[in-house]
């Protein structure tokens, strides 16, 4: 029998407000079904209605009793169960309510607690001073430290947060030793500590060595703007010497090329190699805007063409660079020309 069908008996003897009457298979939900379809119930189907206090049916089942009489009767009785469902289901709902709003007190005392307790205990100096070097590890980007280098190296960090330079025995220890605790966020902090440095003595001597060194340290700390800012300040005559001037102009070409400007950066190293063709930085500078390395530089003679030298080639970077030996006689008149590609033959053969 289908629950639909169920149902609608369960309404014609006003009970369906009673689960057990609208539910295939139960006890009451057949007796109904014995009601309704005429069938007589018996001794103990009688028992079990009185049992269930469903007095009226019982009567009706009996025959004391008219359908109409039953109605009338069963009618009021659902009402007044009805009501009483509601007001449990209130109740219920009201305790439920209660238990969330206590529940919800205690955990907001919990919560204020607990933060109480955090604020007391980071507050505490014994606290603090445990929790600074964690800080200060994580800052650098270390979780973990070595336990025989623990002490030189917090002792380093401490010096670099404060803004102190690192002595060059502590730089050579941090590339050697130290090497896999050197992160590139204490990288950072150390060149950016050397170009402060320089900057300043910049500014108090005027020396354009300082200048450039420090554009060198503000370079390695990602702060290529600073750099140019700082060249910006070197007045146009003061470098005096070639070596100087090289300088100058190799830095600013390194700090163009970190901007993206790479024929400025270009046209600067080879202003370098003009003023010094024995210097291998504006040659370096070139290859790094041409993508080149030295070892392309100095490749051996096996049939692939290599440059003759940074700035020839930067200035015939799209045709064939070998250097044939007629191509030699025509450029001797031209040593500083060679000069570069001449070093790296020096160097290869030796």
């Amino acid at each position: 029998m289908s629950n639909s069908t169920l149902y609608k008996i369960a309404q014609h003897f006003c009970l369906s407000d009673i689960p057990g009457a609208t539910v295939p298979a139960t006890r009451l939900s057949n007796e109904l079904d014995s009601l309704h379809h005429k069938r007589p119930l018996t001794a103990l189907s009688l028992k079990y209605l009185e049992e269930q206090k469903l007095t009226d049916l019982h009567r009706l089942a009996t025959g004391q009793i008219t359908y109409q009489t039953y109605l009338a009767a069963a009618s009021a009785a659902q009402q007044v169960r009805k009501q009483a469902a509601e007001t449990e289901r209130q109740v219920k709902e009201a305790e439920r309510l209660a238990k969330e709003a206590e529940w919800e007190r205690k955990y907001k005392l919990e919560c204020e607690a607990a933060e109480a307790a955090r604020i007391a205990r980071e507050s505490d100096p014994k606290y603090i001073a445990q929790m600074k070097p964690q800080a200060l590890r994580r800052k650098y980007g270390m979780d973990h430290i070595d336990q025989p280098l623990y002490q030189p190296m917090m002792d380093i960090l401490k010096r670099v947060d404060s803004g102190n330079r690192l002595a060059e025995d502590d730089f050579v220890w941090l590339n050697t030793a130290a090497k896999q605790h050197f992160t590139a966020e204490l990288r950072q902090a150390y060149h950016l500590r050397e170009a402060e440095f320089f900057a300043s003595e910049y500014h108090r001597t005027l020396g354009p060595w300082n200048a450039v060194n420090a554009s060198k340290h503000y370079r390695k700390c990602d702060q290529p703007e600073k750099a140019l800012e700082l060249l910006d300040s070197v007045p146009a005559g003061r470098p005096k010497d070639s070596k100087t001037k090289s300088a100058m102009c190799t830095t600013r070409g390194g700090v163009m090329r970190d901007l993206g400007q790479l024929d400025e950066a270009r046209q600067l190293g080879e202003q370098g190699h003009e003023y010094k063709p024995q210097d291998f930085h504006p040659c370096t500078l070139l290859g790094a805007v041409h993508k080149w390395s030295w070892a392309t530089l100095a490749r051996p003679r096996t049939g692939t063409p290599r440059p003759r030298s940074a700035v020839q080639a930067s200035n015939q970077s799209t045709r064939s660079l070998d250097v044939s030996s007629s191509e030699r006689i025509r450029l001797s008149a031209k040593p500083s020309r060679l000069s570069c590609w001449q070093k790296i033959r020096t160097d290869t053969a030796g």
